[in-house]
Formats: C-alpha cells, sequence, structure tokens
C-alpha cells in the first residue's frame, strides 16, 4: 500500500481505480522557417481560436459554478490579448526566426517564471495560468486533438497538476475525484473543484507513473489522505468513513427548514455568501435565511468597462426578488488587492492587499461610487436589501460614506424614485483598526459584519495565500478571537446586531464560542449552511 499526504481540497471519500491523465504530445521544438510573417500569422489564428474556446469555457462554467468561478476564463482570455506576451512572441518569431511553436513555449516559460519569482502569493498562482493559456494556442498549432475527457468514467484521475480549464471540463457524474503531486489548495483548480463538489487532494509532492494505473485507490477528503493499493483492513475502514459520511448526509436533511438555534434557545441567524445572482439556486437549495455577504465586484470583473447603474440595478433587484423579503446584504465594490481591474487603471503596488482598495477607490473616485449607491438604493424598493462599506478603518470613512449617500438618497428623492428609506447600513470589520475603534463605529452604522480572512491576515501579517507560511498561520489565534469579541460587545452596547462573514464562520470547532461571544449571525458558503445549523443545534449553552 502507497499513502500520500497532501491538502484537501473538498472533504469527500471516494473509492475507485486510479486513471493516470494524459494529454496529448504537443512538440514545441524549434525548427527553421522561412517566412516570419506567415509564421505570425500561424501564431495569431491559433490565439485567436483559442479565445474562441475559452469564451465556451466561460459560458460553460457560468451555468455549471457561477460567475466569480467563471471569471478565470475571462482572466485568461485577458492574458491571450496582453500586448506584452504577444510582442515577446511575435518578436521572437521576427527577430530570431523561430517557429511560432516554440517562440509560444519560450514566452510561456519566461512569464512563468517571472510570476514564480514575485513575492505574492497570488501573483506566482498565475504562473499555472499562463502555462494553461499557451499551451491551449500551441495545441492549435500542432493541430491534433484535445484531450478526450470521455475516457476517464469512474475513476480517480492523478496527475502532475490540472488546469482550471481541464477540471472544468470533467464529467462530475462520472469522475470520482482526482489526486495531484503539485497544485495548491488557492489554486483555481481547487477552487473550481471545491464548486464543483469533486473530493480531491493536491500537493502530494509524490509523481505518480504507470506502474499505479488502475490500481484501487482511496481518496480521503478529511484528512488530505489518499491510499493506494490498500490493504484490507484500510479499505474496511475507509468504507465504514464513508458510509458515516453517507449518512451524516442525510442527517443534513433533517435540520432542513429546521431553526437555526441550540438546545437552550440561542438563536442565530445562517446566511450565505455568494458572488452572483447566478449562486442564488444554491442559496435557496441550501436553505440559508438570507445571504449576508453578496460581493458586487462580480459586475466590475466581467465588464470591459465601468458597468452602468442600470446593469447594477437589474442584477440587484434580480437578488433580492428572489430571496423573497429575506436579508440580502451586499458588499460595495471592493476591487483591489486580488482582484484587479485594466480598466481601473490602478498603479502598479508593491503591496496591493495594503494599497487602494474597496473603499479606497470608492471615497477617491466619488462618482463611481454614486453610480453603484444609486442601484442599490433603487433594487432596495424591490426587496430588503442592506448595504455594507468594506476596508473600514475610521470613523471619519464612514461618515464620509454615509454623507455620499445622503446625496444620492436626496437625488432619488428629487427624481421621484422609490427606494426603502430604512435600508440598514453597515461596515465590514476586516482591519484590526475598525476592530478596536468598533465603539465609536458602532455609534454611526446599523450593522458590523466581521470579514475574519483579512482580519486574520492584517493580525498576523501573514498573507492568507502565501502558503509557504502556512507553519506560522493560526486562524484560531488568540489576537483574532480577541478583537472578534471586542467587535462584538462593542456592537452590542450600541444595540446593533454583529454577524462573520469569513471562513471562521464556517469552523464548526470555534461555533460554540461565537455563540457565547453573542454573535448575531453566521454567513458562509452555501454548501455549508445546513451542517453548521446542524452544529448549533446539538449545543446547550447551559452546560
Amino acid at each position: 500500500m502507497l499513502t500520500l499526504k497532501g491538502k484537501s481540497v473538498f472533504p469527500g471519500i471516494t473509492i475507485g481505480p486510479l486513471a493516470l491523465f494524459h494529454r496529448n504530445t504537443i512538440s514545441t521544438a524549434q525548427r527553421p522557417i522561412q517566412d516570419a510573417e506567415a509564421e505570425v500569422a500561424r501564431f495569431q489564428d491559433a490565439r485567436k481560436v483559442a479565445i474562441e474556446q475559452l469564451k465556451d469555457l466561460y459560458e460553460k462554467a457560468l451555468e455549471k459554478v457561477g460567475e466569480e468561478q467563471a471569471a478565470v476564463f475571462e482572466v485568461h482570455q485577458m492574458m491571450l490579448d496582453d500586448d506584452d506576451y504577444i510582442d515577446s512572441i511575435e518578436g521572437q518569431i521576427r527577430d530570431e526566426m523561430l517557429n511560432a511553436e516554440a517562440a509560444v513555449d519560450r514566452t510561456a516559460q519566461q512569464f512563468a517564471e517571472m510570476f514564480r519569482s514575485m513575492d505574492d502569493a497570488y501573483m506566482q498562482a498565475r504562473a499555472a495560468d499562463v502555462l494553461d493559456i499557451s499551451r491551449r494556442v500551441e495545441q492549435q498549432l500542432c493541430g491534433g486533438p484535445g484531450v478526450d475527457f470521455s475516457k476517464y468514467d469512474h475513476v480517480i484521475i492523478a496527475a502532475d497538476d490540472l488546469a482550471p480549464s481541464e477540471t472544468l471540463q470533467l464529467d462530475t457524474d462520472k469522475i470520482l475525484g482526482f489526486v495531484t503531486s503539485a497544485g495548491s489548495t488557492n489554486s483555481h483548480t481547487a477552487i473550481l473543484a471545491r464548486t464543483l463538489g469533486i473530493a480531491a487532494v493536491v500537493s502530494t509532492d509524490t509523481p505518480l507513473h504507470t506502474d499505479v494505473d488502475g490500481m484501487m485507490a482511496i481518496i480521503d477528503g478529511l484528512t488530505g489522505t489518499v491510499y493506494i493499493n490498500p490493504d484490507e483492513e484500510t479499505l474496511q475502514a475507509m468504507e465504514a468513513k464513508q458510509r458515516e459520511e453517507a449518512d451524516r448526509k442525510r442527517r443534513l436533511e433533517e435540520v432542513r427548514g429546521a431553526a437555526s438555534e441550540t438546545k437552550d434557545g440561542r438563536s442565530v441567524k445562517i446566511f450565505a455568501n455568494i458572488g452572483n445572482p447566478g449562486n442564488i439556486p444554491q442559496v435557496l437549495d441550501n436553505d440559508a435565511e438570507g445571504i449576508g455577504l453578496f460581493r458586487s465586484e462580480f459586475l466590475y470583473l466581467e465588464n470591459s468597462d465601468y458597468p452602468t447603474e442600470d446593469q447594477q440595478f437589474e442584477a440587484y433587484k434580480k437578488t433580492a426578488e428572489a430571496l423573497g423579503g429575506k436579508t440580502v446584504v451586499i458588499r460595495t465594490l471592493d476591487i483591489g488587492a486580488d482582484k484587479q481591474v485594466d480598466y481601473f487603471q490602478l498603479d502598479k503596488e508593491e503591496n496591493p492587499a495594503m494599497g487602494m482598495r474597496a473603499i479606497r477607490i470608492c471615497l477617491t473616485r466619488p462618482e463611481l461610487f454614486k453610480t453603484q449607491l444609486r442601484a442599490l438604493l433603487r433594487a432596495s424598493a424591490f426587496g430588503k436589501i442592506a448595504i455594507m462599506f468594506p476596508m473600514i478603518i475610521s470613523v471619519d470613512e464612514v461618515k464620509q460614506c454615509k454623507a455620499i449617500l445622503a446625496g444620492v438618497r436626496a437625488e432619488l428623492d428629487a427624481e421621484g424614485v422609490a427606494y426603502d428609506k430604512d435600508m440598514e447600513v453597515g461596515i465590514m470589520v476586516e482591519t484590526p483598526a475598525a476592530a478596536i475603534m468598533s465603539d465609536e463605529l458602532a455609534k454611526e452604522v446599523d450593522f458590523f459584519s466581521i470579514g475574519s480572512n483579512d482580519l486574520t491576515q492584517y493580525t498576523l501579517a501573514i498573507d492568507r495565500q502565501q502558503t509557504k507560511l502556512d507553519a506560522f498561520f493560526d486562524a484560531h489565534h488568540p489576537a483574532v478571537l480577541r478583537l472578534i469579541q471586542q467587535t462584538v460587545e462593542n456592537g452590542h452596547k450600541a444595540g446593533i446586531w454583529v454577524g462573520i462573514c469569513g471562513e471562521l464562520g464556517a469552523d464548526l470547532t470555534l461555533t460554540e464560542a461565537f455563540l457565547r461571544m453573542g454573535v448575531d449571525e453566521l454567513s458562509v458558503s452555501p454548501p455549508l449552511v445546513l451542517p453548521l445549523r446542524e452544529k448549533v443545534r446539538s449545543l446547550d449553552l447551559r452546560k
């Protein structure tokens, strides 16, 4: 038996035969050319076909996983349109008389190495993206067929790594799971696998070869362990664990429609986090009581220019109406950091997570901010919308936001446009500054939503996407928990409700602690709503 240890992407347990993932061979060897312009034309034709393929993949992803996850294929299209990328390839063809395949491959390796050498983990992960788009172009230049995904039927796929486009094309009704020697839990591939519900373990650091092809394998997504050719004892133990997981899923159905309340009567609202209206079916299917975090930046990420007021209004209105009177907390624009948009023309920053992002952009570009606020206010007439400002660090910022909002309200009043005059306005507490100043900030707003991901990152001074620092990262660090408790206490003293919308909200080992702190609402990824409700209902805070 071979036992591999990696990082779990999705907490499922699956058992089945192992199948090595085979990509068709692509030749990128250098060969002499006679006509550089004809070779440039070959490259351009292949690039255009690749872009059309990515557009098709985007539409497929939009249907299967929603806008937020589909956006990776828009990013890939933009990378293929990047002037530096194109100039590098065409320059090598013309200046060195390189064939297009070799020029694309050389440029891909150069760009990938550039990304790998960056300090930022998000940018390091882009190395896989540039290799993915380049392989797509090379495939077109070689004229060969792509990967035949239909032959992977009821198997566990083993690969060095899977590109996002490859993961999306896996038939989730047939694929049992996958294991990769490379990869990261922050990669687009991992995010897609989680969204699609594919049991997977990545980063095992152990390449697999033909000698294990066809062997029985087990993925334990609960522990990040892979067993290949398991002995009888291990197989029986994992089959029992698999049955326990199936029983657990059946038990979850018993809490569907039940109150999110402890045995001693302590209630908490369990909301869902979503990235776009395409995720609404998941919210409803998983019985969330509302939406605690609607990330509005998808409207900006999917556009080639600033979205209009009406575009935004339609998206917010659709969401509010679909929730049928349940609360929808919409976070205003949070572009910047790991979400860059070319047409914003933001300056390059050494540390974008601490630079021009979120509310800082809105306050320095008030017309942009007003457009979004107008759309939000208009949509509030069609459901229960609440507005939430991100990345707040001071009372003055909140007052500036409220002043701009008041001006927009006055404009709508003058135009006779209906909106919810009692709409709640809150802030995200995701900086230590906001947590420490929460007693003063609470006087200005109707609610707090604690963004635990950034709060942890900024409190510990550790980039949450920098996997090399995992040994130092502690999401349960006492400093983080103290800031959360302080925020809850200060919010309640001012008579406002306090929620958590970051990953800690879904951490079942902290649920009891959060309820004892007095947290009023927990907002999590839709598939985690029922497990969280089950946990809440199992607690008795009198003990």
